[in-house]
């Protein structure tokens, strides 16, 4: 049709962590989602593969984004900008470490180093069993060794040590190369991924570890703007956090105004907070306020707290809230972390109904399909208006459904949310009084 149902799988390191939707016959897919991952330790890239999702056969790979933590950690602000996809090539979508004892004398005759292959782990599956027959070959000053191969497994441990005699005088820019490989009976054998060491940079002692497996440097010609763009908006977020009792002196300071009301209320800690909070860090202000709160048991009184100052500074009820606050925003916090369960309780029925009916609704003429629709929904010949009728009537369905769904759920609102809504409305009354404000 040339045209493509594009998705995008988000990989850290090796593991597939998310997948977007699929937008349907586009080369210009929208797709608007925002995920949140937790990040190990130590990792080395996030990628993004776009996709071209097939009904019969193996979706097509239409390219990748990489990331390197590096890369990522530079851009504290974070990184909001246009990539060009790159080539997604079998050969250089390697994953896994390898575990090695490296021991290069500095001195001696002859000079031995010693390489001491352990272990490897996590290693790309390259048998249609989903395993792999791993061997490690390692290369240094024109000779080559191999260690015995490890059938059928991504995670082999070898246990050798390949020694090489070095040429005597400086090893100057002398490289040592370990690369793992999957040994195939027919055909040549798959690449699994390599690491290198220049040898005038290694400790007189032991160097031991756990090394990330890498592909070979690409040959390949510059595909850049030919396979398309993808924007991403990637920002790293790194919390150091500390025991519990270290947090317990800031809890009480910004307690104390709720627990203790009669204290002057230009001179608490939340007073002095919401002053010097700028635009940019409200929210993350407001999300780790509303967290500490909600695990002290005291959110609706902080809710109150900071909407009842939001109230004393509002002259005009028709503004009220609708500044970028601290109270503002901590409520919008409270009730996507309170709500979130009562959301899913209270729509997800209506919604998968609707991706598992897959009915067509389009009003847009410009964007109706005719032919989609006849083949999803009628028989014989179509005209525009029959598509918008039966559409309209659909989306009727769905929104009455969802309404009801809504209006009928007070039962299962959080008891929480319905008290910091009953304050609120408390608060507002005593401020604006008058019936017009009803």
């Amino acid at each position: 049709s040339g045209s493509s149902d594009p998705y995008c799988v988000v990989k850290v390191d090796n593991e597939v962590v998310a997948r977007t939707a699929t937008v349907w016959k586009s080369l210009n897919p929208f797709w608007g989602e925002e995920i949140t991952l937790l990040l190990p330790r130590g990792f080395h890239s996030l990628t993004v593969y776009v996709l071209d999702e097939d009904t019969i056969g193996q979706d097509d790979v239409i390219g990748k984004v990489s990331l390197s933590q590096q890369q990522i950690s530079a851009e504290p602000r974070g990184i909001d900008r246009w990539h060009s996809l790159a080539p997604v090539n079998p050969e250089q979508e390697v994953q896994g470490e390898i575990h090695l004892e490296l021991r290069v004398p500095k001195r001696g005759h002859p000079r031995v180093l010693r390489c001491h292959l352990i272990e490897a782990r996590d290693l790309a599956p390259r048998d249609p069993s989903g395993a792999s027959d791993p061997f490690g070959r390692v290369s240094c000053c024109g000779h080559t060794l191999e260690t015995a191969v490890v059938k059928k497994t991504r995670f082999p441990r070898w246990d050798e040590v390949l020694e090489f005699e070095l040429p005597e005088g400086e090893l100057g820019g002398a490289v040592l190369s370990v690369e793992v490989w999957d040994w195939d009976i027919v055909g040549k054998n798959d690449f699994l991924g390599r690491v290198e060491f220049f040898l005038d940079t290694l400790c007189p002692g032991p160097t031991r570890g756990w090394f990330q497996l890498l592909p070979f440097p690409s040959t390949s010609e510059d595909h850049r703007g030919q396979l398309g763009a993808l924007r991403l908006a990637v920002r790293l977020l790194e919390d150091t956090v500390l025991p519990p009792q270290h947090y317990q002196p800031l809890i009480q300071l910004l307690t104390e105004p709720i627990l203790c009301p009669a204290q002057c209320p230009e001179g608490t800690a939340l007073a002095v907070l919401e002053e010097v909070t700028s635009g940019e860090s409200r929210q993350d202000v407001a999300t780790k306020l509303v967290e500490i709160f909600l695990d002290q048991g005291l959110a609706v009184p902080l809710l109150d707290y900071l909407t009842t100052r939001e109230l004393a500074r509002t002259t005009d009820p028709n503004t009220l809230f609708r500044s970028n606050s601290l109270a503002s925003k901590s409520m919008e916090q409270f009730m996507k972390v309170v709500g979130l369960p009562y959301l899913h309780e209270v729509l997800k029925p209506v919604v998968n109904r609707v991706f598992e009916e897959k009915k067509y609704v389009e009003l847009d003429p410009s964007k109706m399909e005719l032919s989609r629709g006849r083949r999803i929904s009628f028989k014989g010949s179509l005209w525009e208006a029959q598509v918008q009728e039966s559409s309209l009537e659909l989306l009727k369905g769905y929104l009455g459904d969802i309404v009801d769904a809504i209006v009928g759920s007070v039962d299962k609102c959080p008891l929480l949310m319905r008290m910091a809504f009953k304050q609120l409305r408390r608060r507002v009354e005593e401020r604006f009084p008058l019936a017009q404000h009803e």
